[in-house]
């Protein structure tokens, strides 16, 4: 079959698994290319199959020789449907990994669920013993609680109404929005989803079943962003989230035989969340071509690379006064955030190809699904049934 992308607004329906296997073998080889890294040897990833998550198993497995389980939650390629990106990311990580002498396994379920945190840690049992590192990259429109409610997530303020410019990434046009506050309720629904919970849940799981080794460490991922976002992010409903996140980390560091648990913020990247919430796009266009020109761009491989090599896997692990590991330090430069700023008060429809790299994230976009990328053949037929070595 072949397979072409398909956009819908900001959602992406079809995705390429020849394009997906070279991106994630060029993020293989960014690893390769970089010194080793000593640290964890047993990895669990939890929300492994894109993005940050699946840029933290690549840089675990390559950089530190660590063998990784990977849970995710994606759907296979049926007879006229493409998988997931993630799916076909995972069986390209798999399979290469193999290649490279390395295990890789993967656990296809919904990671706030009971049962697939029992069936990891059969598997760690089985095949590990204990694991010294879990990283905890899950980000979900919606979660079913151990209260058996299900809870939704909002994007909104909590104080007023907050109005600002934003883009149409189809037309460039630039317009305002504004963004609504959240009622109590939904403030409370999105902590429940992005907050701290879960990930406290999977720390308490792993240590009851005596899976958990000695001193191992955890990591969840955050995001706090400039000002001109905070009303709607920091400030916002998910802020409160985060908020959450930080006070879990808090309560999880030291609680388990020395566990040590932190928060890492990153930087702005392209997901297919992130297309669709108001005012980023804009902000990260402006932010992008800032960051080339200063030779600081990074994208979710050289983040997790960084973090492991440069923070995670140090003796000391260096935070900030929070104790959050800044991974955000290059986007949150004075002279980075002074230019975007300046850059904001000046764009609009007319200017914003020159003001803003649109290019560089609509590449980014593509990229995700595994279109657009050099030395694939989208004109020839793939196999979109491919399977997941360790789900066979």
């Amino acid at each position: 079959m072949v397979v072409e992308p398909r956009v819908k607004g900001f959602i992406c329906t079809t995705a390429h698994p020849e394009g997906c296997k070279a991106a994630v073998k060029a993020q293989i080889d960014y690893v390769k290319s970089q010194p080793k890294t000593e640290g964890a040897k047993k990895v669990l990833v939890i929300g492994a199959s894109m993005g940050y998550g699946l840029a933290s198993r690549i840089a675990a497995a390559y950089s530190c020789g660590a063998d990784t389980i990977g849970v995710i939650f994606d759907k296979p390629g049926k007879e006229k449907r493409t998988a997931s990106a993630g799916w076909y990311n995972t069986a390209a990580f798999e399979e290469l990994a193999a290649a490279d002498g390395l295990y890789a396994k993967s656990v296809n379920g919904d990671a706030n669920a009971p049962e697939v945190k029992e069936e990891v840690i059969g598997l760690i049992k089985k095949d590990w013993g204990k694991v010294d590192m879990v990283i905890y990259s899950v980000a979900a429109p919606r979660r079913k609680a151990p209260d058996g409610e299900t809870y939704r997530s909002v994007l909104k303020t909590t104080k007023e109404p907050y109005t600002n410019q934003t883009i149409d990434l189809l037309t460039n046009e630039i317009s305002e929005v504004t963004i609504e506050p959240a009622t109590e309720e939904e403030v409370a629904g999105t902590i429940k989803v992005m907050g701290g919970e879960d990930w406290k849940l999977w720390m308490e799981a792993l240590n009851a079943a005596g899976v958990l080794a000695d001193g191992a460490k955890t990591v969840a991922y955050s995001y706090i962003g400039p000002e001109l976002t905070h009303p709607i992010y920091f400030d916002g409903s998910i802020g409160q989230a985060k908020k959450d996140l930080y006070k879990t980390a808090d309560e999880l560091n030291g609680k388990y035989n020395g566990l040590e648990a932190y928060v890492s913020v990153n930087k702005a990247v392209v997901t297919q969340s992130s297309a669709a919430i108001p005012i980023v796009p804009l902000y990260m266009s402006l932010l992008f071509r800032v960051m080339k020109e200063k030779g600081l761009h990074e994208g979710c491989i050289e983040q997790m690379y960084r973090l492991l090599h440069d923070r995670l896997c140090q003796n000391e692990v260096p935070v900030d006064e929070n104790r959050l590991i800044r991974m955000d330090d290059y986007e949150m430069k004075p002279e980075v955030q002074n230019e975007v700023s300046e850059l904001w008060t000046k764009v609009n429809k007319d200017n914003v190809k020159e003001l803003g790299d649109i290019d560089e994230y609509w590449q980014e976009f593509y990229e995700i699904f595994g279109f657009k990328i050099a030395g694939v053949d989208y004109a020839a037929d793939v196999d979109i049934q491919k399977g997941i070595p360790s789900l066979q």
